[in-house]
């Protein structure tokens, strides 16, 4: 969190982590696409030659006050291969909430566990308390075949008790539900804070 009273503004971050493919940019995609243009910025982002996501996405929304602050939501994206380790840990720097995107697909539950472990891994080596952090779980693709039940995703993945949300985010299914329970949290606690 951070304030920047000259402009009594609210800068909040929320990082999309999960495995390569989950569908962390198209939910960022269609936020973009579906917010009304004069409470969001322009989308940025870096591509490699593939058209993955290379760095991050970013994203700002403005909504509402808090505490007499203007909050803008700042949304990132990190990228999924794993030769982005230190990337993904550097995009995770002063962050206030997370979204862990899931691939449902049965096939990719070992990819989503390593990706998880790293992302704790990463939180405690930047000095957060994992359990602490505000976090939402999206199980994506849940329009496609052999996917897992999400109280199967829930338990291997070891989020009993975080909010879960099913979604097919190139299609918007779940994408504003989960955006909406990612700020919830992250605002209550910065209510806390202030």
């Amino acid at each position: 969190m951070f304030i920047n009273w000259r402009l009594r503004e609210l800068n909040l971050k929320i990082v999309y982590y999960g495995p390569a493919l989950s569908g962390k940019t198209s939910n960022l995609q269609y936020i973009h696409d579906k917010t009304d243009p004069s409470i969001r910025s322009e989308m940025v982002s870096l591509k490699t030659r593939g058209d993955r996501t290379l760095y991050f996405d970013f994203l700002q929304l403005e909504l509402g006050r808090i505490a007499g602050l203007k909050p803008r939501f700042n949304l990132y994206t990190v990228p999924g291969q794993t030769y982005y380790t230190g990337t993904r840990k550097l995009v995770l720097q002063g962050v206030d909430g997370i979204v862990f995107v899931a691939d449902s697909q049965r096939e990719r539950l070992r990819e989503n566990i390593e990706s998880i472990q790293e992302m704790w891994d990463n939180l405690r080596d930047l000095g957060y308390n994992p359990e602490e952090m505000p976090l939402v779980l999206q199980c994506n693709k849940r329009d496609l075949p052999n996917i897992l039940p999400t109280s199967v995703l829930h338990e291997r993945l070891g989020l009993n008790g975080v909010p879960c949300y099913e979604s097919v985010a190139i299609q918007g299914v779940g994408v504003f539900d989960t955006l909406k329970a990612i700020i919830n949290r992250v605002v209550a606690k910065a209510q806390q804070q202030l």
